[in-house]
């Protein structure tokens, strides 16, 4: 068990194994940031930040930021004190736990910021060398305002980029970007009301195979948060669904299993 700010944590029951596709959307927006998704065996978790007066401070709009909520305080911080209590994993014998970091402010002096504090927590961070990928208990990767040109021009990073699928034919190399998201609305009207049309199913599987096809996960944001959309999801094989309702998807996988 692992204690923060007076909250008891234990984890998932012992034996429902983590949902390695499952991804906290937002997470910081839970009453409880981390710990909800942790309870519900989530594998994948999102935390936007924003650089304000030097600090990574995690909210969805710079207006909601607050000096106390940074990204090592509500995140970093919890998952070594967790990791180090589980045998070197998030989940005891479980797979690398996806933190996915949304930069909402300029992508340059913010990578710069979230540099140290990463290499603060090398410990537990899969570390990114040359073509090679020393797999931690974390996998960092920087969504929204990344600074993709800089990161590649690295010889060792403790992150990653979230790539897109315009980018699968020009940029190569998987541990550039080794996830892919879209929106989801801008290629499908479907929202999970009646059934999703034929040709909106052959263009999901499309883009899942072509995105498997270069070594990458794909995930979509902007989803109908219901049943139906993460069936169809699930069906095609998109390697990471998202969520607002952590209860909601947890009960949909543990029934799908």
């Amino acid at each position: 068990m692992a204690i923060l700010l007076g909250v008891v944590h234990a984890g998932p029951a012992q034996d429902s194994p983590p949902l390695a596709r499952a991804h906290s959307h937002n997470d910081y927006e839970h009453q409880r940031p981390l710990l909800d998704a942790l309870d519900h065996g989530f594998c994948s978790i999102e935390a936007d930040i924003h650089l304000v007066n030097g600090q990574l401070l995690v909210a969805h709009d710079g207006k909601n930021v607050r000096p106390d909520r940074t990204l090592a305080n509500l995140y970093l911080e919890p998952l070594r004190q967790r990791i180090s209590k589980h045998g070197g994993r998030v989940y005891r014998g479980g797979p690398p736990v996806t933190l996915l970091i949304d930069v909402k402010t300029e992508r340059e002096t913010t990578y710069a910021a979230l540099r140290p504090v990463l290499e603060t927590y090398a410990d537990i961070l899969t570390r990114f060398e040359g073509d090679k990928i020393e797999t931690n208990a974390i996998v960092a990767i920087i969504s929204g305002n990344s600074a993709r040109v800089t990161m590649s021009r690295e010889k060792s990073r403790l992150a990653a980029c979230d790539g897109r699928l315009a980018l699968l034919g020009r940029e190569k190399k998987p541990e550039l970007f080794p996830l892919v998201s879209e929106d989801w609305k801008t290629y499908f009207e479907w929202n999970g009301v009646g059934e999703i049309s034929v040709d909106e199913r052959q263009l999901l599987h499309a883009f899942v195979s072509a995105a498997h096809r270069h070594g990458r996960r794909l995930r979509f944001w902007g989803t109908a948060d219901n049943p139906a959309v993460w069936r169809e999801l699930l069906k095609a094989e998109v390697d990471l669904i998202g969520t607002d309702n952590l209860a909601g998807l947890e009960k949909f996988f543990r029934s799908a299993q």
